[in-house]
């Protein structure tokens, strides 16, 4: 019994091990410190990289943005660019240049408002050599130019030495920002005048300030020119010198501007600070010169980041730290019983033979322990394997996302082949319903290149940066004239007109734009059917022909043909027999004819009916 109280006692005693409290007391506070800093490392590390990545993401969505910012600006530039140029070569424009007169004047007045007013421009006018303007789309208006000296701007003195001339400057009347283009009108004698449109961008920079962005031009010293930010324009990125500041003053013809700094700072690769409303933010900023269209400009966007980065990185810090929390708990767990287990160890070794019964129990026990463990540990695995997924799972999200903006594009791009295979399917039902079977596959064919189509579509989309009017290369005749035809097919056969073929076997090959060849044949097909209206028997016969290096394709139609007068300006500007015509096409389509290397003429029917015209094009080789 005395042995029994005796192993009792030495059971209960608490093992001691002297020396050892306050050597692990200071490790543990050592580890802390380490194990502390690196958490705090880590996060912040983790929210930079966050940060930055968001950063290159708002850039690709700034570069992404940026051509259809700058594509409008261009758009909008080409269009109204064509009216001085072909004005210069209108007929009325130089002959009341040649012989002023009240009647010329008031005649050409009306014209240009009438222009202006179709092409959305603000002003335009013209000026003779001294520098006078002597009509204008706002003559009799109390602001009409008519009258007015304009000796003094560059784009009069520029177009008279050098045909053509653009200049941003502040309306003399108007007091209003505006893009002046201006064309030289020649003369057997030597120049006749100018020919100038003033275009302000107000719709451009409504455009842009509705993308939510922050979009802007500057000149080649910096001045701030159209902009989405108002009171930025006629300011400057950087301070400019004396000599910068004069410069910047006569080509802008702004005798009393400061030019004042931008409030705008780079503080990274592609982060500024600005303060476009009342408050500095953040943006993520790209800039690209403008190119040929606009030289000398450059175009800039800022796109909001300081919310979406933000975020990014304090997402990135809080999961990370979430998961460094939830790794150290279990590190701890998992250290916290292998301590334990060597400390049992420890016991059993001193007890060995004393506590021999004792040691099968702890054994056992520790058994149970490690089971135990085991358990937890494939829980863990489970808990881990589960935000793996979680993860996986928001990233798909993430993507789909993307994708349904790339989609919201698309659609918007694809409506008008949408509508064609809609137009189509109905045709080919009615047609079906009426045993035309034949017709019916032709509709279903159609329907199926529309998808073709389609499908260019969006491969154009994913590329629309480096979009062009169309690439010449070796195209077959027959193609370009059945595209033309089934572009017009309804109104074909809406019309009663009966087409003629006479082919060439093999069909010849031409070097043209098969998109550019379409626009001209349907302008004289479209031009045919108007002549054709209300004739008995309409035919329009369209023929091939080979001429050495040359394929010519002719269309003669039946009609009224055309009246002397018309035939002997048929190719000059705004000369038309249609009541709402504006005498454009057939410039227009000559004009691509030539780029294409060959040309379109109108062949003299003699004293018979009908109009014929041809268009020669090089043979590929």
């Amino acid at each position: 019994m005395a042995e029994e109280e005796d192993m009792g006692a030495f059971q209960r005693a608490p093992l001691v091990f002297p020396g050892r409290s306050g050597g692990r007391s200071l490790w543990l506070v050592v580890l802390l410190a380490i194990l502390g800093a690196a958490l705090c490392f880590v996060v912040f590390a983790t929210g930079r990289i966050a940060g930055t990545r968001a950063e290159y993401a708002l850039r690709d969505r700034a570069l992404a943005a940026f051509p259809l910012a700058a594509d409008s600006l261009k758009g909008e530039i080409e269009k109204q660019r064509m009216i001085p140029l072909v004005l210069a070569r209108d007929g009325a424009v130089q002959e009341m240049l040649r012989s002023p007169s009240t009647a010329n004047e008031a005649a050409l007045d009306e014209k240009l408002r009438a222009i202006a007013r179709d092409a959305g421009s603000s002003i335009l006018y013209i000026i003779n050599p001294e520098g006078v303007a002597v009509a204008a789309s706002n003559a009799g208006e109390p602001t009409s130019f008519v009258g007015s000296d304009y000796r003094f701007r560059h784009y009069f003195t520029e177009a008279i030495a050098d045909g053509a001339a653009m200049q941003y400057a502040l309306g003399t009347v108007s007091a209003r920002p505006g893009l002046y283009l201006s064309s030289r009108v020649d003369g057997p004698e030597g120049p006749l005048g100018v020919v100038v449109v003033k275009m302000e961008l107000d719709r451009v920079e409504s455009r842009w300030l509705e993308s939510g962005f922050v979009v802007f031009t500057t000149d080649e010293r910096g001045v701030v020119l159209a902009t989405s930010v108002p009171q930025w324009r006629f300011g400057a990125l950087s301070p400019l010198s004396a000599k910068e500041k004069q410069t910047a003053r006569d080509r802008l013809q702004l005798p009393g501007a400061t030019f004042e700094p931008v409030p705008l700072s780079r503080r990274g690769d592609n982060l500024v600070t600005a303060t476009p409303e009342s408050r500095s933010a953040g943006f993520v900023a790209v800039s690209q010169d403008l190119g040929k269209a606009v030289p000398g400009w450059r175009m800039s966007l800022l796109i909001p980041a300081d919310t979406e980065i933000s975020s990014a990185v304090m997402t990135a810090r809080v999961t990370t730290l979430l998961a460094l929390v939830l790794v150290g708990f279990v590190a701890f767990i998992i250290v916290r019983r292998r301590r334990a287990a060597r400390q049992r160890q420890e016991v059993l070794v001193l007890l060995n033979a004393e506590l021999e019964h004792r040691v099968e129990l702890r054994t056992a026990e520790l058994q149970r322990s490690n089971e135990a463990l085991a358990g937890e540990i494939a829980e863990r695995e489970n808990a881990v394997a589960r935000v793996r997924r979680l993860r996986d799972e928001l990233a798909q999200a993430n993507r789909l996302s993307i994708l349904g903006q790339i989609t919201a594009g698309v659609a918007h791009e694809i409506n008008q082949p949408v509508a064609a295979i809609r137009t189509y399917a109905e045709n080919a039902a009615r047609l079906l319903g009426i045993g035309r079977s034949q017709d019916t596959a032709e509709n279903l064919t159609s329907i199926v290149a529309m998808t073709g189509r389609i499908g260019t579509i969006t491969e154009t989309l994913r590329s629309f940066s480096r979009r062009a009017s169309g690439s010449m290369g070796p195209i077959l005749a027959d193609d370009a004239i059945d595209g033309a035809l089934s572009l017009l097919s309804g109104r074909i056969r809406d019309s009663g007109v009966t087409i003629e073929r006479k082919r060439i076997d093999p069909s010849p090959i031409v070097m043209a734009s098969r998109m550019r060849l379409e626009q001209i044949l349907v302008n004289l097909l479209q031009n045919a059917l108007d002549a054709l209206k209300d004739q008995p028997e309409p035919r329009v016969e369209i023929a091939l022909a080979e001429n050495g290096e040359m394929v010519a394709i002719s269309l003669r139609d039946n009609g009224p043909g055309l009246a002397p007068d018309i035939r002997r300006s048929l190719f000059m500007p705004f000369v038309t027999n249609k009541e709402k015509g504006l005498g454009l096409g057939l410039v227009i389509s000559q004009e691509i004819a030539r780029e294409l290397g060959g040309s379109l003429r109108h062949d003299d029917a003699g004293h018979g009916r009908g109009t014929s015209f041809t268009v020669e094009l090089r043979r590929a080789a």
